[in-house]
C-alpha cells in the first residue's frame, strides 16, 4: 500500500535562504526602498517650489483637471485590488483566474496611462504649460511623467507575465512557441496601441463636436484593433499542459510588490500636488 505525500509551498518565507526570505522578493524590496528615495526627491522639489513660486509660475487651479485626475487614480487603485487576486489565485495554483485578473490590471493601467496623455496634452497643448517655460511645468511633469513611466514598465512586465503563463510544459515538443510568444507581444502592443489612440481621438473629437465623423477617421485604427483582439483570443487557445503554476507564485508576487508601490506613489502624488491645492 503506498501513500502520496503532499508539501504545501510557504509562499512568504524560504528555508534555504539565509534570511528566511526569498532572494526574489528581498531583491524586489530593496529596489523598491531606493525608489522610494528617489520619488521622495521629486516631490521634495514639488513641494519647495509650490511654497516658494517665482514670479509668473501659473496657479494650479488653472490648470489642473481634480475630476479627471480622481477617476485615474480610482481606476489605479482598483487595479491594486485586481493585481492582489491575481496574486491570490497563483498561490492556490488557479493559472487561469490569474489570467483574468492580470487582464484586468493591464486594461486599467492602460486607461491610467490614457488619462495622463489626455492630461499632459491638454496641458500643453489648451494652457501652454510645458516642462521649460515655468517651474511648475518643470517640476510637475517630471514628477508625473516618471511616475507614468513606472506604470507603462508595470504594465509591460504583466503582459510578459500574462504571455508566460502560457508557456508549454514541454517546449522541445512545441517548435511554434517562440513564434507564438512574438505574435502574443505583437497582438498586445497592436491592441494597447490602437485603444488608446482610438480613445483619446473619441475625445477630441466630442470636445470638438466633430464626433460624427469618428467612424469615418479611424475606420482603419478600428479595423486593426478588432484584429488584434481577436488575434490575442486565438492565442490564448493552449493545447496541453503548461509550465506555470504555484511554484511561480513568488514571480507574480514580486509584480505585485512592484505595482502596489506604484499605486501607493501616485496617491502620495494626488494628495500633494493635487488635492493641496484645493486646501
Amino acid at each position: 500500500m503506498s501513500s502520496t505525500a503532499t508539501v504545501a509551498i510557504d509562499h512568504h518565507h524560504d528555508p534555504s535562504t539565509t534570511t528566511g526570505i526569498p532572494n526574489k522578493k528581498l531583491l524586489m524590496w530593496t529596489f523598491l526602498a531606493s525608489d522610494c528615495m528617489f520619488f521622495g526627491c521629486l516631490i521634495s522639489t514639488h513641494l519647495i517650489y509650490r511654497l516658494h513660486p517665482p514670479p509668473g509660475n501659473p496657479s494650479p487651479r488653472e490648470i489642473f483637471n481634480p475630476p479627471l485626475t480622481s477617476f485615474s487614480t480610482f481606476i489605479l487603485l482598483m487595479s491594486s485590488l485586481l493585481m492582489a487576486l491575481a496574486v491570490n489565485a497563483i498561490q492556490r495554483g488557479n493559472v487561469r483566474s490569474m489570467r483574468h485578473m492580470l487582464l484586468g490590471t493591464i486594461f486599467f493601467g492602460c486607461i491610467f496611462l490614457t488619462c495622463q496623455v489626455y492630461e499632459f496634452t491638454d496641458f500643453v497643448m489648451d494652457k501652454h504649460m510645458t516642462i521649460t517655460n515655468c517651474i511648475l511645468g518643470s517640476t510637475f511633469f517630471t514628477l508625473t511623467g516618471t511616475h507614468g513611466c513606472h506604470v507603462a514598465i508595470g504594465v509591460l512586465w504583466l503582459v510578459l507575465m500574462y504571455i508566460r503563463s502560457f508557456q508549454p510544459a514541454d517546449v522541445s515538443t512545441n517548435r511554434l512557441w517562440f513564434g507564438r510568444t512574438l505574435l502574443h507581444i505583437a497582438g498586445f502592443i497592436a491592441a494597447i496601441g490602437l485603444t488608446m489612440y482610438l480613445v483619446l481621438d473619441f475625445v477630441h473629437m466630442a470636445q470638438a463636436g466633430t464626433l460624427s465623423g469618428y467612424l469615418g477617421k479611424d475606420a482603419l485604427a478600428i479595423a486593426g484593433a478588432i484584429i488584434a483582439y481577436i488575434g490575442l483570443n486565438l492565442l490564448t487557445r493552449t493545447r496541453g499542459a503548461v509550465d506555470f503554476g504555484e511554484v511561480n507564485a513568488i514571480d507574480v508576487e514580486s509584480m505585485g510588490l512592484y505595482w502596489h508601490f506604484v499605486d501607493i506613489v501616485w496617491i502620495v502624488i494626488f494628495t500633494v500636488v493635487y488635492l493641496l491645492e484645493y486646501i
